[in-house]
């Protein structure tokens, strides 16, 4: 993959929101910090049995070809808590991506829905308290989603098939399951051209 250099930002005002948050507000770097509501999730049946749809996401439309970026400040400890992208086909087909505390330490992973939620996670205490990235890019019939904290190289997340013809938005959420009072730091939204190549060139 070359490194994602001709992003551009999107102002916040861009995006409408999937389901409004408690609480929205710039802050004076030019960010966004976000308080969902208390117990709001998304997911879909497996395992837990349960269906949720009711995080706040801020979504702008993600054309095949193009790369979605939202980056935020890790900062947050509690079970479940999370934060990163959503790529939104509807309710019943989506990935979200990005970092969620889970057993008592923050984790980077995806969870890809068709019908049926997926869940993938690998540990990542080292990104406590620090900006991390998150990137979903769309080419053909895939979605790959990065992440990194500022200075590192991508990681890969996930790869997700994704139908090119399907209308697609994308954009930040947050989500906070098993309490109130989350504020989410979001820091910047960017888009730009797809990613060149699954692997990195030689």
């Amino acid at each position: 993959m070359r490194d994602a250099t001709h992003t551009e930002p999107i102002d916040w005002s861009t995006g409408s929101w999937l389901h409004q948050p408690v609480r929205v507000a710039g802050t004076p770097e030019g960010g966004l910090a976000v308080e969902p509501s208390a117990g709001s999730d998304l997911w879909r049946h497996t395992s837990y049995g349960f269906v949720h749809d009711d995080a706040p996401a801020l979504l702008a439309p993600l054309p095949t070809g193009t790369a979605v970026e939202v980056s935020f400040r890790l900062e947050w400890t509690e079970q479940f808590d999370q934060a990163g992208v959503l790529v939104r086909v509807d309710e019943r087909n989506w990935i979200k991506a990005g970092v969620e505390v889970s057993d008592g330490q923050p984790q980077v992973g995806a969870v890809v829905t068709r019908e049926l939620s997926d869940w993938s996670v690998a540990p990542v205490p080292e990104w406590a308290g620090r900006e991390v990235t998150v990137r979903a890019s769309r080419a053909g019939d895939a979605l790959t989603v990065r992440a990194r904290v500022a200075g590192e190289p991508w990681r890969l997340v996930r790869l997700a098939p994704l139908p090119p013809e399907a209308e697609v938005t994308a954009g930040p959420f947050c989500c906070s399951p098993s309490r109130g009072g989350l504020v989410v730091r979001f820091t910047g939204w960017r888009q730009g051209p797809a990613d060149a190549a699954l692997h990195p060139e030689e």
